[in-house]
């Protein structure tokens, strides 16, 4: 007999998800909002933890993470005119 799934409860920006144990910060966003998701993947957002401190996208999140996501105001590699 195999084991229950487990589900962490995480929140995103002002939402709050149910995500099985050992979803990725990426997965997590996607899940919360599809095209943030799509931002963060292409690098025109990033995010933090409740610290403030920039997280990679392939964390693994821990029950109660408050994840906030900050879209750049600049692309990537764009140089001050």
């Amino acid at each position: 007999m195999s084991a229950p799934a487990v589900s962490i409860r995480g929140f995103v920006n002002s939402g709050v998800l149910d995500l099985p144990a050992g979803t990725a910060v990426a997965e997590a966003v996607r899940r919360f909002d599809p095209a943030l998701g799509e931002r963060v993947a292409a690098g025109e957002a990033y995010v933090t933890d409740a610290r403030g401190i920039e997280i990679g996208p392939a964390e693994t999140l821990v029950s109660g993470a408050i994840l906030r996501v900050v879209v750049r105001a600049r692309r990537q590699g764009d140089a001050d005119a």
